[in-house]
C-alpha cells in the first residue's frame, strides 16, 4: 500500500520560511515524478511544484519556492521563503509513476496534506 507522509507545516508570519517534506513508502513501480499541490478554503486546488526529469512551478511560488528531491530516500521538498498570507492553504504530496509535465494534475498517489498557515 502506497503511503505519502508529509511533515513541516506550520504557522508563520509574513516573509518567513517553512520546508515541508514527504517521504513515500509501498511502492510497486518506481516514482519518476512528485511534487505538490496546495487548497486553500473556498479555492480550487492548484499545482505548486513538481520534480522529476526537470522541474516545475506554478508562476505564484517561483522564485520563491524550491521544490527538490532525495530518490534513495523516496523523499521531497518544498523549501518555501518569502511567504505570503496568500500562500495560506492545505499542501499536499503527490508522486506518480509518469514523468512530470507543466500543469500536471493526474497523479496517481496523494498525501493527507500539511497545514501552512502565513499571518500578515
Amino acid at each position: 500500500q502506497v503511503q505519502l507522509v508529509e511533515s513541516g507545516g506550520g504557522s508563520v508570519q509574513a516573509g518567513g520560511s517553512l520546508m515541508l517534506s514527504c517521504v513515500g513508502s509501498g511502492y510497486a513501480y518506481s516514482i519518476r515524478c512528485m511534487g505538490w499541490f496546495r487548497q486553500a478554503p473556498g479555492k480550487e486546488r492548484e499545482g505548486v511544484a513538481s520534480s522529476g526529469g526537470r522541474t516545475y512551478y506554478s508562476y505564484s511560488v517561483k522564485g520563491r519556492f524550491t521544490v527538490s528531491r532525495d530518490i534513495a530516500k523516496n523523499t521531497v521538498y518544498l523549501q518555501m521563503t518569502s511567504l505570503k498570507p496568500e500562500d495560506t492553504a492545505m499542501y499536499y504530496c503527490v508522486a506518480d509513476q509518469n514523468e512530470c509535465y507543466l500543469g500536471r494534475t493526474d497523479f496517481r498517489y496523494w498525501g493527507r496534506g500539511t497545514q501552512v498557515t502565513v499571518s500578515s
